[in-house]
């Protein structure tokens, strides 16, 4: 199985890494058409608006037929990206996930923060706090009736699974933790059995 990483902004060699860790097959996509290669993709962290302006109409287009298709995981701007609504400032999403986004919600980039989570869902790993790093991070403030929280930030919503979506308000990549990626990994194998 190859996994693409939207590779036009962002962290996505953290996800590289993390991935190639796990024994996937990694292809960086850095045009439309190379979505075309693989079964899977990741959007990572970045700027929602200044990826949004590299893909253009056309590249746009072409993601959202491929994440309302194959299995997608969007991290901080990746669901921002992946939102059927998005808020402060309103901004087009993809309209993959039944969520609302609130861009930048937890403030500046002086107030990043790493949490643990107590209530992680046991189908990511057992109830072991995953530790999560939050940047410039995103809030999930409406959530439709299919979308499934698999971990909280107090009442937050900060790991959403609907179908096979999956979006991440922090960045699982930068902690040591694998256990959110190798969720991914299991969605990609069962969805293209």
């Amino acid at each position: 199985m190859k996994i693409g990483i939207l590779a036009i902004q962002g962290d996505f060699d953290a996800h590289r890494r993390r991935l190639e860790e796990l024994g996937a097959g990694v292809v960086l996509v850095r045009k439309p058409e190379q979505l075309d290669g693989v079964d899977a993709l990741v959007i990572p962290g970045g700027e929602s608006t200044t990826i949004l302006k590299v893909l253009g109409e056309a590249g746009f287009e072409k993601l959202r037929r491929f994440v309302l298709a194959k299995p997608t995981f969007g991290t901080c701007a990746g669901c921002i990206i992946l939102a059927n609504e998005v808020e402060n400032p309103p901004q087009k999403g993809l309209g993959a996930m039944d969520i609302t986004v609130q861009r930048n919600a937890y403030g500046r980039q002086i107030d990043s923060f790493i949490a643990p989570s107590a209530a992680v869902d046991a189908v990511v790993g057992g109830c072991r706090p995953v530790e999560m790093v939050f940047i410039r991070a995103p809030k999930i403030s409406k959530l439709g009736p299919d979308v499934e929280v698999l971990a909280r930030q107090g009442d937050d919503p900060v790991l959403v699974r609907q179908g096979h979506t999956l979006a991440a308000t922090f960045h699982p990549e930068l902690s040591d933790d694998p256990r959110v990626h190798q969720y991914f990994l299991k969605m990609v194998k069962n969805g293209t059995r």
